[in-house]
């Protein structure tokens, strides 16, 4: 039988590279009120910002939040392709997307439930805080694409767009932040990782769920609220407040990360 001897034989045994992690991703509270990754429970994970990445698009932007990492490109505004979508009011169309590799589990390349259920989050989050009479006839489209997923992919997401359209130049009454928290019995976890997120096939008892807002800060107004499971109204209430006082923290990052943009691209246009 003829051999293929441009061909690289693979080792006989392969090993997960998440077994190689210095945290179990089963394991979502260690003893005492600190969590697997050493953070308490109402505090968030570092967050890093950039405005400008994407050349070809009108405007991008791309956030880390430590393993999770997601970018977005905005094109627009432009002609609406299809004239049953013709308003005299401006449309913006989302389109969420984990990258193949982005999960434990691998994606597929085309749109899946959870994936349309997102865009369909992430749209109800931004439309309130873009001004649409502004571009009468036209579109404006956002493209979210998850990187890495390591938790709170959605409020990562709405934070990312958010930043992507000021970007690209428009007009919005506010930027928006989002924000998530597990409830988990009488605990609240903001900021949850992939582990802690919550999951219906594995917890099915009361005051178990997940919350997600998305907040226009300056005007103080609450653009979406989105919640799984099963949690207590006065639990709900307080997940929803501590999620909100993130968002206003999370603010002034944004502000920052548009400024630095904003500088940058003055400065090269001085020396172009």
């Amino acid at each position: 039988m003829p051999i293929d001897t441009r061909r690289l034989t693979g080792p006989e045994g392969t090993i997960s590279p998440y077994s190689l992690a210095k945290n179990d991703p089963n394991t979502s509270v260690v003893e005492g009120s600190e969590r697997a990754d050493g953070r308490k429970p109402d505090k968030v994970r570092p967050l890093f910002l950039r405005a400008g990445l994407i050349t070809q698009a009108r405007g991008s932007a791309y956030i880390e939040q430590n393993e999770t990492k997601v970018i977005c490109a905005v094109y627009g505004p432009r002609e609406v392709v299809r004239k049953e979508d013709f308003s005299m009011k401006g449309q913006l169309t989302c389109e969420f997307k984990f990258a193949t590799f982005s999960c434990r589990l691998r994606r597929k390349h085309q749109q899946d439930s959870e994936e349309k259920d997102f865009s369909v989050q992430l749209l109800e989050a931004l439309e309130p805080a873009v001004c649409l009479h502004k571009f009468p006839k036209s579109q404006v489209n956002v493209y979210v694409t998850v990187l890495q997923n390591a938790g709170s992919a959605l409020a990562a997401s709405i934070t990312c767009a958010a930043l992507a359209l000021a970007d690209a130049g428009i007009e919005m009454y506010d930027l928006v932040t989002g924000c998530s928290a597990r409830v988990r019995g009488d605990t609240i976890l903001l900021d949850p990782t992939e582990s802690e997120e919550y999951k219906p096939e594995q917890t099915a008892e009361k005051n178990n769920g997940s919350v997600t807002v998305g907040l226009m800060p300056s005007l103080n107004q609450v653009s979406a609220i989105t919640s799984k499971g099963e949690i207590d109204f006065q639990l709900a209430t307080k997940a929803i407040k501590d999620c909100v006082e993130t968002c206003q923290r999370l603010y002034p990052v944004l502000q920052q990360a548009l400024e630095t943009a904003l500088k940058q691209r003055l400065k090269d246009a001085d020396t172009g």
